[in-house]
């Protein structure tokens, strides 16, 4: 039998009318018969095309307020029948089941209904069951059906319409079932992972439908893939497009910034995932301008965020520095036109949304997936440890700091000062090792430590960052604790002058 066919009827039952008359009138144009239900079946009907209720195949009304349209047997009996088989067609013929060539479905907004934040019988009612049985019938026979199963497909369709009358390939098919597939699994996961929110069942899925191809991964020979979607985010306004690197940037810029939303005029600078300048100030120039100074040589090629709007004072600053990605939730109108200044600078806007709470990355033949880490050190979480109690400046220090620590490769020393990073040590085998780093850096930028604050991301099981840190004019220490070698830290601090507090939260980031 030759893979060519041509369509002679169609089945349209959608609850997504946008994008649907082009096609139904190109059916009707090509003497298509078209049979359909409810709510689509009048839409058809107000455009002046003939069109045939489902009812009058079935004989059955639409039934419990629309849950049951085309549950029946001539139906499915018209998309499954397969066309070479003999015994199929004549059954056909004694039941007077009419052969649907193509079946145009789509799903209820079930994923939309959820976000919306509707009560649970709202959430249930748009669980589809007529039309992903359609859907799935007419994928799994691709050989004589041709199944749209999204809005998104509309345009796609339509063009296979004008340029081939009504004809199609097994190819064509079998694209538009791969592309029903993909919906049906996206639609099934949305659907249980909606009712296993509290992991009774011990079962990961997870499901993107967008897919942007990178230019490569995070090296040339490599090949990299976006699954998600970005614009749901942000906003692009300008420059080239995002790098596999770029976008792990800025999701560390974005979880960065997230600690100090809604606070005083704060600016970030990144590179490869860490903060190597941040700054909080009275305006976000001088924010900007002090955050550059914490590391004006890794800021090269960084990625650049503020938490507030980027005013054309601090645009003009950020105009002298090469670097790939500025974000913010707005900009004001000269500000654009100074950033836009350099064609390849992206320039995104940040939108209120509420970012994913939990994690989830490659591991062997399997995945890892944990709560993110939500919880932010604050001062009623701070317990005194030394005799020497902190200032209320070093105090804002150094949850200033632990914010940043929090964000900060392991093993990881911050080292801040007057709401300003002074450096960091990132990534480190040893926690001295972090530390001597983050001591030599904030030296080479001329960084008087006296007076500074130290962060670390775990505690520490000897005195020796304590001493190094006193004896680099570090006059408050921040730390987990929990070694079972505390007190030799403590004791050194006591009788250095030297103030520490304990937060009983590890924050390690691998």
């Amino acid at each position: 039998m030759s893979e060519l066919k041509q369509a002679k009827s169609a089945l349209i039952s959608v609850f997504n009318k946008d994008g649907l008359e082009p096609i139904v009138r190109k059916l009707d144009d090509l003497d298509i018969t078209i049979y359909s239900t409810g709510g689509t079946e009048k839409f058809i009907r107000e455009l002046g095309v003939n069109v045939i209720p489902v009812e009058d195949i079935t004989s059955y009304p639409s039934i419990l307020g629309g849950r049951v349209k085309t549950l029946h047997p001539k139906v499915f009996g018209g998309i499954l029948n397969r066309q070479d088989n003999d015994g199929d067609v004549k059954e056909l013929e004694q039941y007077e089941i009419p052969q649907l060539d193509i079946v145009i479905v789509d799903l209820y907004p079930f994923e939309k209904t959820v976000a919306s934040g509707a009560a649970e019988q709202d959430i249930i009612e748009k669980i589809d069951i007529g039309g992903i049985s359609l859907i799935r019938a007419a994928a799994k026979n691709f050989k004589d059906v041709t199944c749209v199963s999204s809005v998104d497909d509309y345009h796609e369709f339509l063009e296979l319409l004008n340029e081939k009358n009504g004809e199609t390939s097994r190819a064509d098919r079998k694209r538009f079932a791969t592309k029903a597939f993909n919906i049906s699994s996206h639609y099934d996961s949305a659907i249980f992972n909606y009712f296993n929110e509290e992991n009774e069942v011990n079962s990961f899925k997870q499901s993107e439908l967008k897919g942007k191809e990178l230019r490569y991964g995070e090296n040339p020979h490599q090949k990299g893939t976006f699954y998600g979607d970005f614009d749901n985010i942000f906003d692009k306004l300008h420059g080239k497009e995002l790098s596999y690197n770029n976008l792990l940037d800025v999701d560390a810029a974005v979880n960065l910034m997230n600690e100090f939303k809604g606070e005083a005029p704060t600016f970030a600078i990144l590179k490869h995932n860490n903060a190597c300048g941040l700054a909080q100030r009275a305006s976000i120039h001088k924010a900007y301008v002090d955050a550059l100074a914490g590391d004006p040589v890794s800021a090269f090629g960084g990625i650049l965020i503020s938490n507030v709007e980027i005013d054309a004072e601090t645009a003009e600053e950020i105009h002298k520095l090469f670097c790939e990605v500025v974000i913010a939730p707005s900009f004001s109108e000269k500000a654009l036109e100074i950033l836009k200044g350099k064609k390849n600078r992206i320039l995104l806007v940040l939108k209120d949304v509420e970012l994913p709470k939990n994690q989830v990355r490659t591991c062997l033949n399997g995945v890892l997936v944990q709560d993110k880490d939500l919880k932010t050190d604050a001062l009623e979480d701070l317990n005194q440890a030394t005799e020497n109690k902190p200032t209320d400046e070093e105090l804002s220090d150094m949850i200033f700091a632990s914010k940043i620590c929090k964000h900060t490769k392991s093993n990881t020393i911050v080292l801040a000062k007057n709401k300003q990073l002074c450096a960091s040590g990132t990534g480190q085998t040893s926690r001295v090792d972090a530390l001597t780093q983050s001591i030599e850096k904030a030296r080479s930028f001329d960084f008087n430590l006296n007076g500074a604050v130290m962060a670390s991301d775990a505690f520490f099981p000897f005195p020796d960052c304590v001493e190094i840190a006193g004896n680099s004019g570090i006059t408050a220490v921040i730390q987990p604790g929990g070694s079972i070698k505390d007190q030799l830290s403590i004791d050194y601090c006591n009788k250095n002058n030297i103030a520490m507090v304990m937060t009983g939260t590890r924050h390690f980031k691998h």
